[in-house]
């Protein structure tokens, strides 16, 4: 077999019109611009509206990601969403995106769950996918309403999310030592209650009583989250900068989760980066979830702030709790 790399050829992203500010928000819960923002380095965010769906995001970024990269839906191969707010707990998100973009019958469409993590764990489950040589090109989309899931009634969680999608085409190229060079990936079960959901599974299905209880909406401790993102972010970053050779003062962009601006600050701190370096926008949008990696790479890949050659490193923790990170040497 011809020796490939997998590279990420294009990539889409779609916000929804709606901004919130911190303001709007003040006057709904006991809450304030300042306490939101020096808590978590947020001003807005966007809200879809009631009868826009995740597909329905997920579908226009798969656009313009198609577009950009210059192709038809019917070359796409295989087709992986990152979401923790489906439609509906099935059929997947997946496969209303194909429906949707109308990619040919008879591929791979399947959703993954792991929340923040999202968009890392699918770059690594579609590129070993596409090594195989049956995929030639992968659509893999982070798209979350979690408008949906908050409580608009508790000021801890109702201020730090927002809605949107974001996409990427995988590529699979007759080259070596480009694109995706590694990923390492990892979750440790026993802090799956510090972020959850707790109501809507078998564990505890819908009831009068979940609903009155608000068990549908997102339930975080929000200091214990802090306490290991900040440690696990730093330390799979090391990790798979280790694995690849590369030191930190080469990359040429840090992009992390957009989950706290003090978070990503201390990461950054820890890997000795200059802020120039990391790519921040939880300003404007909130955490999105599966969603904020994708999106700002694609503000960046827009922006022109990428070029070929450059070491991009994503990094990411979230729900389960799950973490990753990848490096790619863009092409």
């Amino acid at each position: 077999m011809t020796p490939r790399s997998i590279i990420i050829s294009s990539t889409g992203s779609f916000l929804p019109e709606k901004v919130v500010t911190n303001d709007d928000l003040a006057k709904i819960v006991d809450t304030s611009d300042e306490w939101i923002y020096t808590r978590s380095g947020i001003k807005q965010r966007r809200i879809a509206p009631k009868d826009m769906t995740t597909s329905d995001m997920a579908c226009i970024a798969a656009r313009r990601a198609l577009d950009a990269a210059g192709l038809r839906p019917d070359e796409i191969d295989l087709v992986i969403v990152a979401t923790v707010s489906p439609d509906m707990m099935f059929p997947s998100t997946a496969c209303m995106l194909q429906a949707k973009l109308g990619i040919r019958n008879n591929i791979p469409c399947f959703d993954i769950e792991a929340a923040c993590s999202g968009f890392v764990y699918e770059i690594e489950i579609a590129s070993r996918m596409m090594q195989s040589g049956y995929y030639k090109h992968a659509l893999v989309v982070g798209a979350e309403k979690l408008s949906s899931l908050v409580n608009w009634e508790d000021r801890s969680t109702c201020v730090l999310f927002g809605d949107g999608a974001g996409a990427a085409v995988l590529s699979a190229v007759e080259k070596t030592g480009v694109g995706i060079l590694d990923t390492v990936l990892g979750a440790s079960g026993e802090g799956n209650m510090i972020l959850s959901l707790p109501a809507g599974g078998s564990a505890m299905p819908a009831s009068a009583e979940t609903v009155a209880n608000k068990l549908h909406c997102v339930h975080m401790d929000g200091k214990e989250v802090f306490k290991h993102a900040v440690k696990i972010m730093q330390e799979k970053a090391f990790e798979v900068l280790d694995r690849c050779g590369v030191r930190p003062d080469e990359l040429a962009l840090f992009i992390p989760h957009q989950a706290n601006a003090r978070i990503i600050e201390s990461v950054a701190k820890r890997l000795k980066l200059d802020m120039s370096k990391v790519y921040v926008n939880i300003q404007n949008y909130g955490n999105t979830s599966g969603a904020s990696i994708p999106i700002a790479l694609d503000e960046v890949v827009r922006s022109g702030r990428v070029k070929r050659g450059d070491y991009v490193l994503f990094v990411a923790f979230g729900a389960g709790l799950t973490w990753g990170a990848t490096l790619i040497k863009w092409y």
